[in-house]
């Protein structure tokens, strides 16, 4: 697995470091930044802190994922999934958790609520073109024509 430094600073709010769940685990895992606990009712969100803030190498991006674990039991998912934190943001992080679930979901402090991958990232060249080959074998076929 590549490695690379990753500044973190603490925030007061914060409750624990972010950490891997797992030796070969991709993502870290967020902690719910909260003082109190906080309910999300059925097919809402809500804006959660982390009590964190990073400081991505240039050249790279954040995604902030669900917790496959609150998806699967619960129907808590990251509304904005992926979440993309650019390499210039410097405020705190924030997840939006949404509940798909049947049932209101409680988020107490310190939880563990999404998990944060970092991914290179490019710089596009655009190059505007006046049209688009469309001689492959898929062409302009589209939603599920692979295949379900």
């Amino acid at each position: 697995m590549n490695e690379i430094n990753l500044n973190i600073q603490i925030l007061n709010n914060a409750k624990g470091e972010p950490e891997y769940g797992s030796i070969e685990a991709s993502g870290l895992d967020l902690k719910a930044g909260i003082d109190n606990q906080i309910t999300i009712k059925r097919n809402e969100f809500f804006v959660v802190p982390t009590g964190i803030i990073i400081e991505i190498p240039k050249g790279y991006e954040a995604q902030v994922r669900p917790r496959s674990g609150l998806a699967a039991k619960n129907g808590i998912s990251v509304l904005n999934t992926p979440g993309t934190i650019d390499s210039d943001y410097r405020g705190e992080l924030k997840v939006i958790l949404i509940n798909h679930g049947k049932q209101d979901f409680s988020v107490t402090p310190g939880m563990r609520i999404a998990q944060l991958i970092i991914a290179p990232s490019y710089k596009v060249n655009m190059k505007f073109v006046k049209e688009i080959s469309a001689s492959t074998k898929r062409g302009k076929k589209g939603f599920g024509s692979t295949g379900l």
